[in-house]
């Protein structure tokens, strides 16, 4: 247990000193930021579904997951604690009508504990839901820098769940989940003589956001055998709209740049938002609806489907707006599929360690929510994983692997193809076992 718990801390520590930015997206620019979390590693190589739930694995998108009967391949007794912890990193090429660049982002993803008691079980853990992280230009007619765009932070998420097993095939589970963060961006505009030369004084606003608020998950998971190889799993979740509460900070500073463009304030004046009614500002978080189902044989093979559906429409912003794009929020749907393949989940020697290797591969193709210029910001996503055998009580490494891309160049928007590599360790222990006496 010792053991496990270290490599785990470890584990968070190695990426939580690697992966300072979260994301290099310029569409983290709108709204709050990129939704950074998409479930673990084990839903992502599926195209994202969360359908699926067995007992050595943590699924964070559907609470009811924390419950479930339990093993009778030991004795009846309870199933085991979970951990788990994941990290990502992203190669981004971003693609426009006048050019291309490369960039890149790791990240920390999640840290969980799931702990069997009974019929009940509870989840808590840790993740960034959010991530802000751009550095954007906009040119003039003559081809001179206009603006400077410049965002970091994100939203993150704490959470504590409970599911409970009403039924062998139904169980039930909620989440509820603290979110805070900030969001902190910077808008320098250019001026310049009448020859073109910029002034040698520049102004720049500075914005900051610090964001609360709680929101919950409820979840149902359905599992059934239709036949004695055949066994259909199902799941719902839904997510009620709730509120984030904004503290708001704005401020204007002069300043001037030297010549590799590094930033010096000469002054600074506070805006007094208070009188602009923004001090404290309220953001919706909109409701979200998910439900899917699937078909197959237990521990060799499953294939489903899901779909998602989001009130994107109903999120607003009230402190920042744009004068150089048109923007809009419709509502947000994802279709997803995928399963995995094991192809002998018992064989336990030496020599057939491959046949114990969890084949994932999955698809999914989202409409973002967002519409800039009129153009709706789609993502698509194709993706393949394995999940490696470790330790002696079904503890597995998982690697993911997801190629794709997000937006378009239509309207002189940026079009992202990405490249993402995803890691977990799904860490599995016994705590509460049956004493036997002689």
């Amino acid at each position: 247990m010792i053991k496990k718990l270290v490599l785990v801390f470890i584990a968070v520590f190695a990426i939580h000193s690697y992966g300072q930015e979260g994301t290099a997206s310029p569409y983290s620019f709108y709204g709050i930021g990129s939704l950074k979390f998409k479930g673990t590693v084990e839903n992502r190589s599926m195209g994202g579904l969360s359908i699926y739930n067995d007992s050595i694995h943590v699924n964070l998108r559907n609470p009811a997951s924390y419950a479930g009967k339990n093993l009778e391949s030991f004795n009846n007794e309870s199933r085991p604690v979970k951990f788990t912890v994941g990290a990502s990193y992203s190669s981004i090429n971003l693609k426009s009508d006048t050019g291309s660049d490369n960039t890149a982002s790791t990240t920390f993803d999640y840290l969980a504990l799931s702990i069997p008691m009974g019929k009940f079980g509870f989840g808590f853990g840790l993740m960034p839901y959010t991530s802000v992280g751009y550095k954007l230009e906009s040119l003039n007619d003559n081809e001179d820098i206009e603006n400077k765009f410049r965002g970091e932070g994100g939203l993150n998420r704490a959470f504590l769940g409970l599911g409970y097993q009403i039924t062998d095939e139904l169980s039930v589970g909620i989440d509820a989940q603290y979110n805070f963060g900030n969001i902190q961006n910077s808008t320098v505009e250019y001026l310049y003589d009448s020859d073109g030369v910029p002034l040698q004084n520049q102004s720049r606003e500075n914005n900051r956001s610090d964001l609360s608020g709680l929101s919950f998950n409820i979840g149902l998971s359905f599992k059934k055998l239709l036949t004695e190889n055949l066994e259909l799993s199902s799941g719902i979740t839904y997510t009620p709209e709730s509120n984030l509460v904004s503290k708001n900070t704005r401020s204007f500073s002069t300043i001037t740049t030297n010549t590799s463009g590094s930033e010096f304030e000469i002054n600074t004046i506070d805006v007094d938002l208070e009188a602009l009614g923004l001090l404290e500002t309220d953001l919706t978080l909109p409701a979200k609806f998910s439900i899917g189902a699937g078909i197959g044989k237990p521990r060799n093979w499953f294939v489903g489907a899901e779909y998602t559906a989001q009130k994107t429409s109903d999120f607003s912003n009230d402190l920042y707006t744009s004068n150089t794009t048109v923007i809009m929020y419709e509502d947000a749907t994802t279709f997803s599929l995928g399963g995995f393949y094991i192809p002998k989940y018992n064989s336990f020697n030496s020599y057939s360690y491959i046949k114990r290797i969890v084949y994932r591969a999955g698809a999914r193709y989202e409409k973002t929510g967002l519409n800039i210029n009129s153009e709706s910001i789609n993502e698509f996503g194709i993706s393949f994983g394995v999940g490696l055998p470790m330790g002696s009580f079904l503890s597995n490494a998982n690697l993911g692997f997801e190629i794709g891309k997000r937006g378009t160049t239509n309207s002189s928007l940026i079009q992202e193809n990405f490249v993402n590599f995803q890691i977990s360790l799904s860490l599995n222990d016994r705590w509460f076992r049956k004493r036997k006496y002689d």
